[in-house]
């Protein structure tokens, strides 16, 4: 049986609590006023809550009134949901711009929360029907914090007693996919992501005596060179690593060497042979160039997020729940994985699941010449939010009927 369409006034709530969280948009782990906000858009429904310690989450659980499973267990279904935005200065133009100076909600997460709440909203409407349990997890630091993996530490995974049998989220994209339409694949969907920190440390002092010093600045400027034959020439073309420097400095003045040169490096990797691969091998490389400089280097892994892979089984459940609940035609099949990373690998590692890109390219731009998610002027059209609350309460509902 196709879900009803979401009610004009619920549609109406998730666009003020969409726009409510785009103005006031919080960074990493601790995001006070966000986590009030869900808390207050769930007064009301009949969900056992609880919040984070380590970070500004909540888990909320909804009990279903339906019979299900077997041998007194009942099916778990786990949506999520991340909430955090990026340091960024928000050049949009939308009425509801960020009110806070160098934050902004570049990727979306304020919509992926107004979601999660309306299918909440959907589910509890339905939930003498649920034949199980749902655990809604509302996520910080999504953005290079791990706020998933704190999140399964401190019991998200086990919060309605057995754990999930499926989960399940939702991404928007403010273009190259027309508002509506959404994608995913099957097996690696989105590139393991690892971040690195390298300090090169030397003797710094006047650039008059040379001789008498030890210049990080060489060292690290060929450890940028030896990076790209690195990524080229240690990996098949077929199981590729991405390496780039994205930031690189050294001293303050023309006239004097440094004690130190910093890189930070960003890796993809989209298997799990080159994601194990890289991080070692990239530690060697520097070490030994570091030492025929006659300098020290340190090596700090700063974030390391999985290859996000995706159930193929689940995704196939996903593609159905789409045709039957939204309509024929609303599926693309991406032919590769797309190289940004995703914290939801942390979930899909632990259990079977997927997750889908939905286009929310506002009416007024083009989606083939928009700005992409983490732009300065990505904007994302509220239109999609009845959609993704209802596929999102579709999936849990299909998926605890077919697990009874």
């Amino acid at each position: 049986m196709t879900s009803p369409l979401p009610e004009p006034r619920l549609l109406d709530d998730l666009v003020r609590l969409r726009e409510d969280l785009h103005r006031e948009p919080e960074l990493g782990l601790d995001l006070p006023r966000t986590q009030a906000k869900v808390l207050a858009a769930l007064d009301g429904l009949p969900l056992e809550i609880s919040t984070g310690t380590a970070l500004s989450s909540v888990t909320a659980v909804l009990r279903g009134g339906a019979s299900g499973g077997g041998a007194g267990e009942r099916p778990v279904v786990l949506l999520r949901a991340d909430m955090d935005a990026l340091p960024l200065t928000e050049a949009s133009g939308v009425p509801y711009a960020s009110t806070i100076e160098g934050r902004m909600h570049a990727c979306g997460h304020d919509l992926h929360t107004a979601m999660l709440v309306g299918a909440a909203r959907l589910l509890a409407g339905r939930r003498a029907e649920l034949a199980g349990d749902v655990i809604l997890m509302f996520q910080p630091g999504e953005e290079g914090h791990h706020g998933a993996r704190l999140m399964i530490d401190e019991g998200v995974l086990e919060a309605a007693g057995p754990r999930p049998s499926a989960a399940y989220a939702l991404h928007v994209a403010s273009s190259l996919l027309p508002a509506g339409l959404l994608l995913t694949r099957k097996g690696p969907l989105m590139a393991g992501g690892d971040a690195l920190r390298v300090t090169v440390r030397g003797h710094g002092g006047h650039d008059s005596q040379p001789q008498l010093l030890k210049d990080p600045v060489p060292a690290a400027c060929e450890m940028v060179l030896a990076l790209q034959t690195f990524a080229n020439r240690a990996f098949d073309p077929l199981d590729p690593a991405l390496i780039s420097v994205g930031s690189i400095h050294a001293g303050v003045a023309a006239n004097v060497i440094p004690d130190e040169a910093e890189l930070k490096i960003g890796v993809r990797t989209f298997g799990p042979g080159a994601k194990a691969r890289v991080v070692p091998g990239l530690r060697k490389l520097l070490e030994g160039i570091a030492a025929a400089h006659g300098v020290e280097v340190e090596v700090e892994h700063t974030m390391d997020y999985p290859v996000t892979v995706v159930d193929p089984a689940e995704t196939d459940f996903a593609a159905t729940t789409v045709e039957e609940e939204l309509g024929p035609g609303r599926l693309i099949w991406s032919p590769h994985p797309l190289s940004a990373s995703e914290d939801f690998s942390f979930v899909l590692d632990e259990v079977p699941g997927t997750l889908l890109f939905l286009g929310a390219c506002p009416p007024d731009r083009d989606p083939a010449t928009a700005s992409f998610n983490h732009h300065p002027d990505a904007a994302f059209g509220h239109e999609v939010l009845g959609d993704g609350a209802r596929l999102l309460a579709a999936l849990a509902r299909r998926r605890l009927a077919s697990a009874g």
